[in-house]
């Protein structure tokens, strides 16, 4: 028993399994839902998820959570589409803007958080509102603008019959994974997220990381406006919208702990797919865009639920209260051995 009970499965394990499951039973909840056209199709939308799910990831790991989603993926495609106007020359400065402006929203978020105290629920709140007015004052309420035509043919192009989205993303997951597994300053940014008090005392420059890694995920939700620019050419103001509470789940999906401390983008990447894969099995079953909603709200439930349960004190109680010799099944011995 005690050789069993040293076995532990390995981390974010769970998250794997669970989207292995999900693609084996796949055939049998949709029919169609393995074909090389449906996979095809899949892919570029988990790919999307899982680059803004990095940001979320990053955030999350020191303890906060990230609003400005939405916000920053929707200025993002306005910024392309207006200032690039279709012409495929003006794509490198668009790209230049959009990286002015994401790490402009990163600071923001970053500074209120560490200089003014204000927590990261709120504080990334007001930036994302800050963001969407931005983008309602530069298309006062209508964006019918197109992305320009070299960044629609990359975004829907295919790389050995792989989707150009999906490429990026796993480029992008590769380098975060392993800039945070193999790096002194992965280390430290793990070490932030863990302890905040002793990373300090340690000589870590604690704001300086929290500051970087709103910066870094805003970078991420940037890039993921990009994309999403050129699948879909005319994004209109209703783009980003869905991806908040996605990215939420994906990163509860793949282990990352709301305490925050260690992740996993890897994990997280896999939870995105396990919620794309989901989301189209449910559709090809004729569900209502509200089950999509029920469900990740569901596994954001569950996340917070576990992280603030004292789980271990609770077992530590059952245990206790069914330990031999206590409680109980002594008394029966202890009327035999009186006089």
């Amino acid at each position: 028993m005690a050789a069993f009970g040293r076995l532990q499965p390995p981390r974010y394990s769970a998250i794997w399994v669970a989207t292995a499951l999900l693609f084996a039973f796949s055939p049998l909840l949709a029919s169609n839902s393995l074909t090389g056209s449906a996979l095809l199709s899949m892919l570029p939308f988990a790919a999307l998820l899982s680059i803004a799910s990095i940001g979320q990831t990053l955030v999350i790991q020191q303890r906060g959570l990230d609003l400005t989603v939405p916000g920053m993926i929707l200025l993002t495609t306005v910024i392309l589409t207006q200032h690039a106007g279709g012409v495929g020359s003006r794509l490198p400065v668009a790209i230049l803007l959009v990286v002015v402006a994401c790490v402009a929203s990163g600071v923001f978020s970053g500074i209120a958080v560490t200089q003014f105290g204000i927590p990261p629920l709120v504080a990334t709140l007001g930036v994302n509102a800050l963001l969407i007015g931005t983008v309602y004052q530069l298309t006062s309420g209508q964006a019918t603008a197109t992305s320009p035509s070299n960044l629609t043919s990359f975004a829907a192009g295919k790389t050995i019959g792989i989707p150009n989205t999906a490429v990026v993303a796993v480029i992008a997951i590769v380098i975060a994974a392993a800039l945070l597994r193999t790096t002194i300053v992965g280390r430290r940014f793990v070490a932030v997220g863990a302890s905040p008090a002793a990373a300090r005392a340690a000589g870590i420059p604690v704001n300086a990381y929290l500051i970087a890694t709103y910066v870094l995920a805003s970078l991420s939700y940037g890039l993921a406006g990009i994309l999403f620019s050129g699948y879909f050419p005319t994004p209109g103001l209703s783009a980003g919208s869905t991806y908040l509470l996605p990215t939420i789940a994906a990163v509860v999906l793949g282990g990352t702990s709301l305490a925050g401390g260690t992740g996993s983008v890897v994990a997280t990447a896999v939870g995105a797919v396990f919620l794309t894969q989901l989301q189209q099995i449910l559709t090809a079953n004729g569900a209502a865009e509200s089950v999509d909603f029920i469900i990740q709200g569901s596994i954001i439930a569950a996340g917070m639920l576990l992280r603030n349960v004292p789980w271990r004190r609770i077992w530590s109680q059952i245990a206790a209260g069914a330990a031999p010799g206590e409680g109980p099944s002594a008394t029966p011995a202890a009327a035999e051995a009186g006089p």
